[in-house]
């Protein structure tokens, strides 16, 4: 990995408000497992009691709703439209978040790039709709587009949390120090913890975490936190072939014990 042993400069711009209670899910590149990711750590958070939404904010090519077979009626574009109410377009997921061992959907709509040029001021629609949403539930897991465009950026800087996922492809390692870069400019106090998925074991992934560590120790002069390593699962391909939840399908599968320690792992250090 090269960069320029220049350190950027933060660009002087007031602080965003974060909400607190929103994760934000990213990735430098596509094909890392983000969205698999999204849903099923939302589902983990939710059997792990707490209340849980989930937004496509993948503004374009949203497949939330396609990995868990979901036919909505209504969608964010419909709500952002101002044509549907925003409760007809929640849909719940194993019952939903009020059951206790389910979670909430806002799904985003597949393979409409409409709401990926939104206007700044939509975008703020957006924001302060998912603001809103916020208060009625412990967690808002936010699934965003691959790479570091405006949507993606403007979105990060409200959360209060940004995972960045990324793989032990040199691609996507590159890519994951390029969108925390671009985020650390924007603001440096932006809170970045690294997710490294398809893991084949625990060293193989921390060396991964640690390349990219080093490069944003030696050229930001800050390094994210690792939130966790998931293991590479075949059961993972075979849950979203069957367009069902990992946590219902297979359970105890090594990438589902994975997420459930990097879930309550998360929430113990947010109550620390």
């Amino acid at each position: 990995m090269t960069a320029s042993n220049a350190q950027p400069q933060p660009l002087a711009r007031p602080a965003p408000q974060r909400i607190r209670n929103l994760i934000a899910v990213a990735s430098g590149k596509g094909g890392v497992g983000k969205t698999w990711f999204s849903v099923t750590l939302s589902h983990t958070l939710a059997r792990q009691g707490d209340k849980t939404l989930l937004i496509d904010g993948d503004l374009g090519l949203a497949n939330v709703d396609v990995q868990l077979g979901l036919t909505p009626r209504h969608d964010l574009a419909g709500v952002i439209a101002g044509t549907v109410p925003l409760k007809d377009a929640v849909n719940p997921v194993d019952g939903g978040a009020r059951s206790g061992k389910g979670f909430d959907v806002l799904a985003g709509r597949s393979g409409s790039g409409a709401l990926s040029a939104l206007r700044p001021q939509e975008l703020q629609n957006v924001i302060t709709l998912i603001e809103d949403l916020a208060k009625s539930y412990t967690h808002v897991v936010l699934d965003l587009g691959a790479g570091i465009d405006a949507q993606v950026r403007s979105m990060c800087a409200v959360a209060g949390l940004v995972l960045v996922v990324l793989t032990d492809e040199p691609t996507s390692l590159t890519d994951a120090y390029a969108l925390t870069k671009v985020l650390k400019i924007r603001d440096e106090t932006t809170p970045i913890e690294i997710v490294v998925n398809l893991a084949e074991g625990p060293s193989q992934a921390r060396r991964t975490y640690q390349a990219l560590a080093h490069a944003c120790r030696s050229f930001l002069g800050q390094e994210p936190a690792l939130a966790g390593i998931v293991r590479r699962d075949r059961q993972v391909k075979e849950a979203i072939r069957q367009q069902t939840p990992l946590l219902v399908r297979y359970p105890q599968s090594p990438a589902a014990h994975d997420i459930e320690a990097l879930a309550l792992a998360l929430k113990s250090r947010k109550s620390a």
